[in-house]
């Protein structure tokens, strides 16, 4: 007797029971997916179901979009080795002048520079970690603050395009990334000002806890410098964004641009070298691999699982909760948050987005929308405990006394302001659609 006699629910209840407790022996997330899919192929439909594993696996890696992450990823690596984004942070140290708080809200912008440049959050988070934690902290500025600052920030790029995140959804969902992309820049924005407003508000009330720079650090800049050092980030967020804005050049091609223009930045800038190139190509690899190795495993249970019928399952369960639709798109809000306390942002897309996306479609709401949401949904993720890359990152990089507890500890008001900007954009969509309708 296989397994399809238990019936699709109780078969469900198994495969997310099977998930988790494999998770808990250690195994990566592309090892414990593929094992389940494997086991519920044979167990379902029997060993001659074995072609449907080789046919997901094809359709997925043949993907063109895919194309696109390897340049994103190599256009960070290149980035996080060169000394572009330190200059950046080191020549907008003017712009921090004497307001309370203003080199953590200096922190923030260079934060989201960054992001429009590459799109690719744990370098991010280890070069801010390198370059504006020690900084704060030497300023006196409040411990807690410094740290939610970098880790909320370096997250920006879950949404700030080219977000890989919005890549991967695009992907799934079968939508426009253009349009992805478009709709995104009001949302980050928003964040951002509301990252900046918070930061303001709480040093300004008391600026002992965001001391304004001393008149021998603001000398140490002139305004030239400072300009000077945003015109190569600039110029590759123009060859980046402007080319997608200005229909130049598709997502795949705007990637390459994008890696074309930091090598010539850093080839003008003397800084290219062997060691870099082969240093950054390494990384991409090691990313790529492990993206790759979690997609696959992915596709081949969401393939098997909606031959169960789970889809139709899943879809019945959710549509048939009695409540108007704008509560069925927060349960799913409400899912994707606890699954993100245990899960990588690409599992949980691979694995949900297939079956959330046409429940979406048939509640009427735009899928573009809700793609913004799931950004956001999984910037929330990248601070949550217990998984929280967020401050793995960090501590990576931290003086040692900072510990996992304060950097969790430090979180809590930015993922609140997170949850804020998912309430408004979740009741009120046009601030994700106005751009593209």
């Amino acid at each position: 007797m296989g397994l399809s006699a238990l019936g699709i629910e109780y078969g469900s209840y198994l495969l997310v029971a099977a998930i988790f407790l494999l998770l808990l022996t250690g195994q990566p997330l592309a090892w414990v997916t593929g094992l389940v899919a494997l086991i519920f192929t044979i167990g379902w439909f029997g060993s001659n179901a074995l072609p449907l594993v080789t046919s997901r696996i094809f359709g997925f890696i043949t993907e063109y979009s895919l194309v696109a992450i390897p340049m994103f990823i190599l256009m960070a690596a290149l980035l996080d080795r060169s000394g572009i984004a330190k200059d950046l942070f080191n020549g907008m140290r003017i712009m921090a002048g004497r307001l309370p708080g203003g080199v953590a809200v200096q922190t923030l912008i260079v934060a989201i520079l960054m992001a429009a440049m590459s799109g690719v959050i744990g370098g991010e988070i280890v070069l801010l970690g390198i370059l504006a934690l020690p900084h704060m902290l030497r300023l006196g500025y409040d411990r807690s603050l410094s740290i939610g600052v970098v880790c909320a920030g370096g997250s920006l790029g879950t949404m700030m395009p080219p977000s890989i995140v919005l890549i991967i959804y695009g992907l799934v969902a079968s939508v426009s990334i253009a349009d992805l992309f478009v709709a995104a820049v009001t949302p980050a924005l928003l964040l951002l000002a509301f990252y900046i407003g918070y930061v303001l508000f709480i040093c300004i009330r008391n600026p002992q806890l965001g001391p304004p720079m001393s008149k021998e650090e603001l000398s140490t800049e002139s305004l030239g410098s400072a300009l000077r050092s945003i015109i190569a980030p600039l110029f590759i967020v123009a060859a980046v964004l402007g080319s997608i804005y200005g229909g130049i050049a598709s997502i795949t091609e705007a990637a390459a641009l994008g890696v074309s223009a930091v090598l010539l930045v850093a080839f003008l800038r003397r800084e290219l070298s062997v060691k870099m190139l082969q240093a950054s190509l390494v990384h991409t690899l090691e990313t790529c691999g492990m993206i790759i190795w979690i997609g696959i495993a992915a596709a081949v249970l969401v393939g098997v699982y909606n031959l169960m019928g789970g889809n139709r399952f899943v879809s019945g369960a959710i549509l048939g909760i009695d409540a108007p639709p704008v509560v069925i798109i927060m349960v799913m809000m409400l899912i994707l948050l606890v699954l993100g306390m245990f899960l990588d942002w690409i599992g949980i897309a691979l694995l949900t987005l297939p079956i959330f996306v046409p429940i979406v479609i048939q509640l009427g709401y735009d899928p573009i929308w809700f793609g913004i949401l799931f950004a956001v949904n999984m910037q929330v993720s990248y601070l949550t405990p217990p998984f929280g890359p967020a401050a793995f990152y960090l501590k990576s990089v931290a003086p040692p006394e900072i510990t996992l507890s304060h950097i969790y500890r430090a979180l809590l008001p930015f993922i609140a302001l997170q949850l804020v900007v998912l309430g408004i954009i979740l009741f009120y969509p046009p601030i994700a659609t106005w751009a593209i309708n």
